[in-house]
């Protein structure tokens, strides 16, 4: 047990004095410092970690297609049965997103439609299947949330060489493994004299994309549960390491986390705090479409980056993507090469949702983008009041998909990253099952007296209570 934590806000010693609050506030905190992850998680984020590849004929399969394969049939089976729960509007949407993407390829690339549909969707479905069936509780999001801090900060030795010398160490030594390949090295130029940090993945965006999505769980996610100073380190390091990548996508979602959290603090107080952000967003979008020759979208892609040039480059694949979707609305253009000016030697398109739609048509891109609006909205709009532990931990997780949102606007992904992205997706999916605890909030509000099912939670909670008596 986290016996800092238990002694530094009151602990046992208190709980003479006021039993209910060292058993309701302190105590199961200290057991969610403690909790273990499922076992399918950790083989999963390792297989991510360490990127090995293998060779069956033409099939390319990646650790974490491997694991998947093994794992999605079972995972699809008891989850459309009900062995986790009711089924969600999103769980749908998203299946429904895997079966029009192999529609599509049928469609376009019916002699590449086995070997792309089965690994895309073994990424996307199999990813987001892993998240809703083993991240199922405050135990389970707690564990994967510190596996995840603990990943980003090992990494720091491996990304600070790797920025000086352009040599990613891990997949380096994979690579003489006798019969084992890994990804691809994929050289970037320098940024401000720096070597791009690509880490184990198949790009230096995904690196940062995988550190970003780790700095609210740090900072936020553990208030509570380790010290100030600790998850002020912990995500400096976490920072330090998705500045490394030199990716304007990755900074993109540091800087929007850090400016929701500061906001959060600074009117902490304001029930009405996000709506007064969401105004403020609406109002800023209209008074740019009054005042500029372009489209707020436009101008928000010409800002989010490292050079004038790339932003140039942006709005031109913006422009002629939405022209690819147009001509092809309904099956997309598949894995064929998109049209674009004769002057655009790169095919690559920096718009995860754009890729969507150009590549599966309007139908593909509604779907995968409802279930992601559908989840992200539930969950921001669940009711913990009362329950402080449960807002700590929803609000690092909508912070880091605020952040992944404008990112994906940025960037595309694939392989590892693309499952791990709707992995954690799927990880966030029991909050709209979870029920609040009764517990002390520190947003000013007052217990909310109610039942509280018994689960391992409040029993842990019952029998320090017990004990501190």
């Amino acid at each position: 047990m986290n016996r800092a934590g238990v002694a530094g806000r009151g602990g046992l010693r208190s709980a003479r004095v006021g039993p209910q609050k060292a058993s309701t506030e302190t105590l199961p905190d200290a057991a969610l410092a403690e909790a273990k992850l499922p076992w399918p998680v950790l083989i999963f984020l390792l297989t991510i970690l360490f990127p090995f590849k293998v060779y069956v004929g033409p099939l390319a399969l990646t650790g974490p297609r491997l694991f998947l394969m093994v794992m999605a049939v079972p995972l699809f089976i008891k989850l459309f049965s009900g062995r986790y729960g009711r089924l969600l509007a999103v769980d749908w949407l998203f299946l429904l997103h895997a079966i029009w993407l192999s529609v599509a390829l049928a469609v376009n690339n019916p002699d590449r439609v086995i070997q792309q549909a089965g690994s895309v969707g073994i990424e996307f479905f199999g990813g987001y299947l892993m998240g809703r069936a083993y991240i199922r509780s405050r135990e389970d999001f707690a564990a994967l949330g510190r596996v995840l801090i603990w990943s980003v900060l090992l990494m720091t030795p491996f990304s600070l060489y790797e920025t000086k010398t352009g040599t990613s160490l891990i997949p380096t030594l994979i690579n003489k493994i006798p019969g084992v390949g890994t990804i691809t090295f994929n050289y970037q130029d320098p940024r401000m004299g720096l070597e791009r940090v690509q880490g184990p993945f198949a790009h230096p965006i995904h690196f940062g994309l995988y550190c970003s999505v780790v700095f609210s769980f740090a900072f936020v996610a553990f208030e509570g549960i380790k010290s100030l100073s600790r998850r002020i380190v912990a995500s400096g390091f976490i920072l330090l390491n998705g500045f490394l990548a030199l990716s304007s996508g990755a900074l993109l979602s540091l800087l929007l986390q850090i400016a929701l959290i500061g906001w959060y603090l600074g009117l902490r107080r304001f029930e009405r705090r996000w709506w007064i952000l969401l105004g403020l967003f609406v109002f800023a979008y209209v008074i740019v479409d009054l005042l500029s020759n372009r489209s707020p979208v436009m101008v928000f892609l010409s800002y989010a980056t490292f050079s004038a040039h790339t932003a140039y480059w942006r709005t031109i694949i913006f422009d002629w993507g939405l022209k690819n979707v147009w001509a092809n609305p309904i099956f997309g253009i598949g894995l064929n090469d998109w049209v674009r000016p004769w002057y655009m030697y790169s095919g690559s398109m920096d718009n995860f949702w754009l890729v969507m739609a150009v590549r599966y048509g309007i139908p593909g891109f509604f779907f995968v983008t409802a279930g992601y609006v559908w989840g992200l909205f539930k969950v921001m709009f669940r009711d913990f009041s009362g329950d402080a532990r449960m807002q700590r931990f929803r609000r690092s997780w909508v912070f880091t998909f605020a952040g992944m949102t404008f990112t994906l606007c940025t960037v595309y992904v694939w392989e590892s990253i693309y499952a791990f992205t709707f992995f954690l997706f799927g990880a966030g999916m029991w909050m709209l099952t979870e029920v609040a605890k009764e517990r002390a909030t520190e947003e000013g509000g007052e217990n909310e007296h109610r039942a509280v099912p018994q689960n391992a939670y409040t029993r842990f909670a019952q029998s320090h209570r017990r004990e501190a008596r």
